[in-house]
């Protein structure tokens, strides 16, 4: 019998597994505590070692950090009761540093716009 070979790494994965999961249970439990309303999981990038993972969100606002610390436990046996692995990684959340990146770009293109705007007659 030929072996199934995967065609990415299982960091690669774990992260995709880890993310979906999270998002889920955020959404669930937006419903019950308004802190969560505005949190979207944007990635998750676990340590080689798989001890430790850091949640990236789109943003984190006081509020929702001081939420999310306060459930990581919580969050923490979720995924070990849906994923199947050897130790359930210690949850980090940061805000996603890509979105900050990006809402910047934006700020200097909409600037460059109005730089080139014909004046007003």
């Amino acid at each position: 019998m030929k072996r199934r070979t995967a065609t990415y790494p299982r960091s690669l994965r774990v992260n995709q597994v880890l993310r979906q999961v999270l998002a889920e249970e955020l959404e669930r439990l937006a419903d019950a505590d308004e802190r969560f309303r505005m949190v979207t999981v944007t990635s998750v990038d676990t340590a080689p070692d798989m001890r430790t993972a850091t949640v990236y969100l789109a943003t984190l606002e006081a509020d929702a950090a001081e939420a999310l610390e306060e459930r990581r436990p919580k969050l923490q046996r979720h995924i070990g009761s849906q994923v199947t692995m050897k130790r359930t990684p210690r949850l980090r959340f940061k805000a996603d540093p890509a979105i900050a990146a990006g809402s910047r770009v934006e700020e200097l293109l909409r600037g460059l716009d109005k730089d080139h705007e014909p004046p007003a007659t």
